[in-house]
């Protein structure tokens, strides 16, 4: 059974269309995160299932019920955000009380809920504390017990980790992912980090100015991307794309001419393409030093030595952008041309509409 439900929903300021028509199902107990660039309406989304912003068109659906009109406390929901929002002259204990203090619960009621909360998130030894006296993951962590007392039937994060510092928001996302388990909650999770969306998702909702472009594990959405857009946008560094015409294609096997690369034949069902413009991608880590099944010739203008991998940087001779990305520290140097080869199964093809040809 869907614990949430989105239903041909769309949201528009004045003229400005912002969601466009989305329909989106969401099992109860799933970690979902949305994730996209930056206005692709990924918050706004979320605040519309919290009740923050009113729905132009369409349902959402929570536990079976419509809640289009219902107001957020009203919901079942609790929201995270970017910022701590924590009362500064208030404990730690009463800043995870507050809401329910406004809900009037009786003291026992309020104890019991908060030491729980506090215990989850091992704040035990910080509920006397004010939140000046606490470091960034506190804090938030902090936010997150206000959000857990509520017994939400969905938590809903707005980018929560993007004031912290690298090593923290590693560090949280553990923490996070940690508490999904030990609370078998709903979570939808906003974030424009892809690493974050890949580390902690159990489904992806990839989303494009205001659409849905894949919804799929974060494996899923690695292997197999639906289209040129969600391919670059999956992985780090992105993948890269080689403009390239279709000489012949027979039904089982597509070839495309590559210009000065040459010709790569590729294992595919399409027929009905041949003399169309088409994209290759390759992930940089699918990359190796050395002659393979399709080879090629790069010359770095920048390499980085990262100790456990080496990111070469070059331009291709249609001037496309080309990264490498090899384990260890290989023999490759800046301005010293260097064989590099990928597996045909490690390709990627993408029509002139940007579809992915399988």
């Amino acid at each position: 059974m869907s614990q949430l439900s989105l239903k041909r929903l769309e949201k528009s300021f004045s003229e400005a269309r912002i969601i466009k028509g989305i329909d989106l199902e969401v099992a109860e107990g799933q970690f979902v995160v949305f994730v996209g660039p930056s206005g692709c309406g990924k918050s706004t989304l979320l605040r519309m299932i919290a009740g923050l912003e009113d729905v132009t068109q369409g349902e959402i659906v929570i536990g079976g019920k419509v809640v289009n009109e219902l107001p957020p406390v009203q919901r079942g929901i609790a929201m995270v955000f970017q910022s701590y929002a924590l009362y500064p002259h208030m404990t730690v204990y009463e800043n995870i009380a507050f809401p329910l203090r406004v809900e009037r619960l009786p003291q026992a009621e309020v104890e019991a809920r908060v030491d729980a909360a506090a215990k989850v998130l091992q704040l035990e030894s910080r509920l006397q504390h004010r939140p000046g006296q606490l470091s960034g993951g506190q804090r938030q962590r902090v936010a997150i017990g206000r959000a857990i007392v509520r017994q939400p039937k969905i938590f809903l994060f707005d980018e929560p980790l993007s004031n912290l510092d690298a090593a923290l928001r590693s560090e949280m996302r553990i923490e996070l992912m940690e508490l999904h388990k030990r609370l078998g909650s709903t979570m939808i999770y906003v974030t424009h980090d892809q690493v974050e969306a890949m580390t902690m998702a159990d489904k992806i909702v990839v989303l494009d100015a205001g659409q849905i472009s894949q919804v799929g594990s974060p494996l899923e959405l690695y292997h197999k991307p639906d289209n040129i857009f969600v391919a670059g946008f999956i992985g780090s560094p992105k993948m890269n794309f080689i403009n390239g015409t279709v000489s012949a294609a027979d039904g089982t096997t597509v070839t495309v001419d590559l210009g000065a690369l040459g010709a790569i034949a590729l294992p595919r069902s399409a027929k009905d393409i041949v003399g169309q413009p088409v994209t290759l991608g390759v992930r940089p880590e699918h990359l190796q030093l050395g002659e393979g099944a399709f080879s090629l010739s790069i010359t770095p203008n920048i390499v980085e030595h990262l100790g456990i991998h080496t990111v070469a940087y070059s331009t291709l001779p249609g001037g496309e952008n080309f990264i490498g990305l090899f384990e260890g520290a290989p023999d490759i140097v800046e301005g010293r041309a260097a064989p590099i080869s990928f597996a045909l199964d490690q390709a990627h093809l993408f029509d002139q509409a940007g579809l992915a040809i399988y």
